[in-house]
């Protein structure tokens, strides 16, 4: 493990980047509080907050009447993904401009590797790419750049000094600019891990930057710990590849669509979504899981195997089957949330025949495999609403192509 000798990255993340999308696209909404919603419903929660809402004690996860009551005038608007993901290709391209960019972490995060020659004017280089993105997007979208040693202290940085602001934090920062922030402050410091490092008798940072990479790895139970106390000492590390393990997609359901046969409708959008995505990205699946969230915070899950297949119609029989067998079991009351997953993959071509397998039944895969083909074909020329296997709308806009953390939507999703 080495130390850098320069700083080695810039991350930049965008100040409430939703609301000011929306806010930048429509002048009427400027300098005032603006909520972005999921849902056109008031049994909803906010995903994302203006900055003038934010004092108000508005933040995501905040639910509709709550905010509401915080701040009567506040503007709730429903999530446009599409919009959204055209004004991210073009900040990309933007950025690009001024720094090549290394990674894309969210709808509205970037990390960039800098050059030595780069790093020598870290400001300066922000200024320009800042520059770059008012010219080229408006003064409303702004971001929050932090530049240092590696990732994890570039995000840091970036957060430090929000909104609009930019923060260097190199070797000689260390460690007593950390120390006056709070451990839940900390990019991968969840409620739960905070928790953990609390019984383990380390309360701040600066217990924190004094644990023992494998004191930390004992910890977080895996070696992640121990590169993330490596990392906050300025350490330049290394993340493995990240493999592809599934496809899914998830939803609230808002009243209206809590009878089981509408909890079936919304689930069986969500699986042809993740079944067109699993199809681009070239691979099969051999088990599908469907999840049921109650208003009481349970979640029930039923989990159905199969032959390893990408087509739509082996999905959705599967899909049918663990929603007859949710029904048996009285576990289709109250629920208010459905979530399908296909898992167990395997690559499009590592098809493997079943013992009982006869030729009829593969040719029959074949000929579902070459329908669901068409059926993209056609949704990609025509539009999402194009044609669907007996399906008609789900709860809201954009069924199976929320933006979610570490996925952007491809055009296609829309």
């Amino acid at each position: 493990m080495r130390k850098p000798t320069h700083l080695e990255k810039l991350y930049l993340d965008f100040d409430s980047f939703f609301a000011s999308a929306e806010q930048q696209l429509d002048p009427a909404l400027r300098n005032r509080p603006v909520a972005v919603v999921p849902l056109d419903s008031p049994h909803t929660s906010v995903i994302a907050a203006s900055r003038e809402a934010k004092p108000f004690g508005i933040k995501t996860g905040t639910s509709v009447r709550d905010a509401r009551a915080l701040c009567p005038d506040i503007v709730f608007l429903e999530a446009r993904p599409d919009v959204y993901v055209k004004m991210h290709n073009r900040i990309l391209s933007t950025i690009e401009t001024c720094v090549p960019i290394a990674a894309v972490r969210s709808i509205d995060e970037v990390a960039c590797t800098l050059l030595a020659s780069e790093a020598r004017d870290p400001q300066g280089l922000a200024a320009r790419i800042k520059r770059a993105l008012h010219e080229e997007m408006g003064a409303v979208l702004t971001c929050s750049i932090g530049v240092s040693l590696n990732e994890l202290l570039a995000k840091i940085a970036a957060e430090m000094d929000k909104p609009d602001g930019c923060v260097v934090l190199d070797h000689d920062d260390l460690p007593g600019r950390l120390f006056d922030l709070r451990l839940k402050d900390l990019p991968g410091i969840s409620k739960g891990m905070e928790q953990r490092l609390g019984q383990s008798g380390v309360n701040d940072v600066r217990g924190l930057w004094a644990l023992a990479p494998k004191h930390a790895r004992a910890i977080w139970n895996s070696v992640e710990g121990e590169r993330f106390v490596s990392a906050l000492h300025g350490y330049a590390v290394e993340k493995p590849e990240t493999v592809k393990r599934m496809f899914g997609h998830g939803r609230n359901l808002p009243p209206d669509w809590r009878a089981p046969d509408k909890v079936l409708q919304c689930a069986r959008l969500l699986c042809l979504s993740a079944a067109r995505r699993l199809r681009r990205s070239h691979y099969r699946a051999g088990a599908l899981s469907y999840t049921v969230g109650t208003r009481w915070d349970s979640r029930v899950t039923v989990e159905g195997q199969f032959r390893p297949a990408r087509d739509d119609h082996s999905f959705l029989n599967c899909l049918n089957d663990l929603h007859e067998k949710l029904i048996k079991a009285g576990e289709m009351k109250k629920v208010n949330s459905v979530t399908v997953v296909l898992h167990d993959l395997s690559g499009e071509t590592e098809a493997s025949l079943d013992l009982f397998d006869t030729r009829g039944m593969t040719e029959q895969r074949g000929q579902w495999e070459r329908v669901s083909d068409l059926l993209d074909r056609v949704r990609v020329r025509h539009g999402s609403k194009a044609l669907n296997l007996g399906l008609t709308t789900g709860p809201g806009n954009y069924i199976g192509s929320k933006i979610a953390f570490g996925r952007i939507p491809e055009p296609e999703d829309f």
